[in-house]
C-alpha cells in the first residue's frame, strides 16, 4: 500500500508540473550540418512495430542496425518541451525536406502513461496531419495486452462448428433401432440427394437439421457473435496502432532526455515561402485521455527555390508583315451535263454557294484587309474532249463570277476575275494516289498513263479501257468539277510591302511560367532551344548541372544572376575554387548576394570558402 500511494503521489505531482507548463514537450531544430542532417536522412531505415514487455517505458519504433541488419525496436518514454527557431531549407527537384527534433525529458516518464504526439505542417492555407508520435509506458501496454487477451478468450468462446449444434448422437441412436437398413447408410460414401432421403428417411435434410438442432446453444453463440464489436471497445480501450508511427531517430542526451529526429519530404508548391510545424499532444491513462501536453512555440522552415532568380522579362520574337496577302477557299458547285448554268436546285449548290456568299461577306466588311481581286477558278473532269472541256471551264467561270457580281454589284466592280483549269489533271493524280479503293495494280496503271505525257484525250481514251474506269467516273471525277477562289487582299494598316515587327514569345514565357510553377520538365522542354540564362535555370532546377553550366559558359559574367548561379552549379559539380571566384563576382555586383547565398545548402561551403579568402587579404 505504501509503495502503491508513494507512485500514486508521483503522478499527482507530474501531473501538476504538465499542467503548469514546467515540463513541456519540446521541438527543436538539428544541431547538425546541412549535410551531416541530409546524409542521415539517407541512412536511416525506419519502421514502426510493436512494442515487448520489458522493464521501464516503450515506445513502438524500430531502427535497423548497422552490424546484423535486423530490425531493432527502440522502447523509451519521456515529455517534451519546444524551442522555437526557424531554418532556411531549399526546393530541389519540386520536392522539400525538413528536419526537427522532439525531445522528451526522462521527468516526464510514468509505465502507466501513454503519450501520443501530433506533428502538423501548415503549408500556405492547408493543414497537413504528420504521423503521430506514441510513446508507451509498460504498465500501460501491459493493460494494452491484458485487454487483446480478453477479447481473445471472449472470441475463443464462440462456436464456429454447426456441428456442435446438432444432436446426433441422439439421431443415430433413433435411426439405429427404427431403421436399421437406413442407418447401415452411414458408412456408404455415395452421395444421396434431398430429394432421395427425404424417400428413404420420410423427412428432409433441413427438417432433420431444424429436429436435431441445440436451439438455445445456437442463439446465444448468435448473441455473442453480434457483441464482438461491443466487447473489443469494451476490452481493448486503447487498440494497439501498427501503422503510421513515425520516429526516425533517437538521440539519448547525457541528462536522460530522449531526442526524436523528425523528418518530412514534401512536394512543394509555386510561390512557397514557409511553412510551420506545431506540437500537440495527449496524456492516456487506462486508455483515456488524461491531460493535454503543454502546446509549445511553433517551428518556421523558410524556403528558398531557384525560381525567384527567374528572369522574368518580356521575351519578343520578330515578325514579317506582308502588305500583300492571300487567302482561298474551294466549292462543289454542280452543273447539268454540258451546262454553264448555276442552278441552285442542283446537288449542295444551295449551301455551298450561301457558304461563298459568307466568306465574301466577311473579306468585305473587315477593316484590317481590302480586297486587291478575287479570282474564280472553274475547272472540269476528263470526261469528253478536252477543248470542249476548255470552253466548258472557262462557261462556268464567267456564270460563277455573273451570279457575285448580281450579289454584290458595287462592292466586286472591277475586282472579279474569270480564270479555268480545263481537266484537272493533278488533283486526280493526287485522289488516286491515297484512295484505298482503288487495287494496287489500277493505281500504278493509271499513274503510268496519267504521266505518260499524251495529250488529255489519249490518255482519257486509256483510261477507259482499264476495269475500274467506271468507279473512276462515278466516284473520282466529281470531285474534279469544283470552283475555286482565291482572295488577294492588302493590309489597311501597311503603307509598305513589307514591315518588321516585335510581337510577344508567347512560347517562351510559357515555358517561363512553368519554370514558376515549379513544372521542371515541361520547363526545360520548351526553354532548351533558348539557351539564355533562364533556360540554364530550367537545367538548375532539375539537376542537369552539366547541361546547365554548358550554357552559362556562354552566357555574359557581366551578370549578377549568371554568376551566382553558375557558381552553385561549380559547387554542385566539386569545383570549389571556381565556384568561390564567381561567387565573389555576384556579390561585386549585386552586395544582396551574399545574403541569397544564405538560403540555399549547396552555397554553405562556398560561402564559407569565400570569407576565408577575404579574410586572408585584409
Amino acid at each position: 500500500m505504501f509503495v502503491m500511494s508513494v507512485l500514486s503521489c508521483n503522478s499527482v505531482r507530474k501531473i501538476q508540473r504538465i499542467r503548469n507548463g514546467e515540463i513541456e514537450v519540446s521541438m527543436s531544430l538539428p544541431d547538425d550540418s546541412v549535410e551531416e542532417v541530409e546524409e542521415k536522412e539517407q541512412e536511416a531505415d525506419i519502421d514502426s512495430i510493436r512494442g515487448t514487455l520489458q522493464e521501464g517505458p516503450m515506445i513502438m519504433n524500430a531502427i535497423r542496425d548497422d552490424q546484423t541488419g535486423e530490425m531493432v525496436a527502440t522502447d523509451i518514454i519521456s515529455a517534451s518541451k519546444v524551442t522555437a527557431r526557424f531554418r532556411n531549407v531549399a526546393e530541389r527537384n519540386g520536392m522539400v525536406s525538413i528536419g526537427f527534433e522532439i525531445s522528451v525529458p526522462g521527468e516526464m516518464a510514468d509505465s502507466k502513461w501513454q503519450l501520443k504526439i501530433y506533428p502538423d505542417m501548415y503549408i500556405q492555407s492547408d493543414t497537413v496531419h504528420l504521423d503521430p508520435i506514441f510513446i508507451t509506458g509498460s504498465k500501460y501496454r501491459s493493460q494494452q495486452l491484458k485487454g487483446y487477451q480478453r477479447y481473445n478468450a471472449f472470441l475463443a468462446g464462440i462456436i464456429t462448428d454447426t456441428t456442435d449444434f446438432l444432436w446426433i448422437r441422439q439421431l443415430e441412436i433413433f435411426l439405429q433401432r427404427n431403421f436399421p437398413d437406413t442407418y447401415a447408410m452411414k458408412t456408404d460414401s455415395s452421395y444421396v440427394s434431398d430429394a432421395v432421403a427425404e424417400s428413404l428417411f420420410g423427412v428432409s435434410r433441413a427438417e432433420a437439421v431444424r429436429h436435431y438442432t441445440k436451439h438455445l446453444k445456437w442463439a446465444m453463440n448468435e448473441r455473442k457473435k453480434a457483441r464482438r464489436s461491443k466487447m473489443f471497445g469494451k476490452y481493448v480501450k486503447d487498440p494497439i496502432q501498427k501503422e503510421g508511427i513515425r520516429l526516425d531517430t533517437v538521440l539519448v542526451q547525457g541528462n536522460g532526455d530522449f531526442v526524436y529526429r523528425y523528418t518530412h519530404s514534401f512536394q512543394s508548391r509555386p510561390r512557397l515561402k514557409k511553412v510551420t510545424i506545431s506540437l500537440s499532444g495527449w496524456v492516456y491513462e487506462d486508455g483515456e485521455k488524461l491531460l493535454p501536453l503543454p502546446l509549445t512555440d511553433n517551428l518556421t522552415f523558410y524556403i528558398s527555390s531557384l525560381t525567384t532568380l527567374v528572369d522574368d522579362s518580356p521575351k519578343y520574337v520578330m515578325k514579317i508583315l506582308l502588305r500583300k496577302v492571300y487567302d482561298n477557299t474551294k466549292a462543289f458547285i454542280d452543273f447539268a451535263q454540258g451546262s454553264s448554268k448555276i442552278d441552285e436546285s442542283l446537288g449542295v449548290n444551295a449551301s455551298e454557294l450561301e457558304r461563298i456568299s459568307r466568306c465574301v461577306d466577311d473579306m468585305l466588311s473587315g477593316d484590317e484587309y481590302s480586297l486587291d481581286s478575287l479570282v474564280v477558278i472553274a475547272t472540269c473532269s476528263p470526261e469528253g474532249s478536252y477543248a470542249f472541256n476548255d470552253k466548258l471551264s472557262a462557261s462556268r467561270s464567267r456564270s460563277v463570277c455573273l451570279y457575285l457580281e448580281d450579289l454584290y454589284p458595287e462592292q466586286l466592280k472591277g475586282h472579279l476575275k474569270a480564270s479555268n483549269i480545263p481537266e484537272n489533271w493533278s488533283q486526280l493524280s493526287r485522289i488516286v494516289s491515297h484512295d484505298s479503293l482503288i487495287e494496287d495494280g489500277q493505281r500504278r496503271r493509271m499513274l503510268e498513263i496519267m504521266d505518260s505525257g499524251l495529250s488529255p484525250d489519249a490518255r482519257e481514251a486509256r483510261l477507259s479501257t482499264l476495269s475500274q474506269y467506271r468507279y473512276l467516273r462515278e466516284k473520282v471525277y466529281p470531285k474534279l468539277r469544283t470552283v475555286s477562289f482565291d482572295f488577294f487582299l492588302s493590309r489597311n494598316d501597311l503603307a509598305r510591302d513589307t514591315v518588321w515587327t516585335t510581337e510577344l514569345d508567347t512560347t517562351y514565357m510559357a515555358g517561363v511560367e512553368a519554370l514558376k510553377d515549379l513544372d521542371y520538365k515541361k520547363a526545360v522542354a520548351i526553354l532548351r532551344p533558348y539557351d539564355d540564362y533562364n533556360a540554364a535555370l530550367s537545367f538548375a532546377c532539375a539537376g542537369y548541372d552539366h547541361s546547365a553550366f554548358d550554357v552559362l559558359s556562354r552566357l555574359d559574367d557581366r551578370n549578377a544572376n549568371v554568376c551566382y548561379l553558375k557558381s552553385m552549379v561549380l559547387a554542385r559539380l566539386g569545383a570549389m575554387e571556381e565556384a568561390m571566384k564567381y561567387f565573389e563576382l555576384s556579390v561585386a555586383y549585386s552586395p544582396g548576394m551574399e545574403f541569397r547565398a544564405n538560403l540555399d545548402p549547396e552555397m554553405y561551403s562556398v560561402i564559407e570558402k569565400w570569407k576565408q579568402h577575404k579574410t586572408q587579404n585584409l
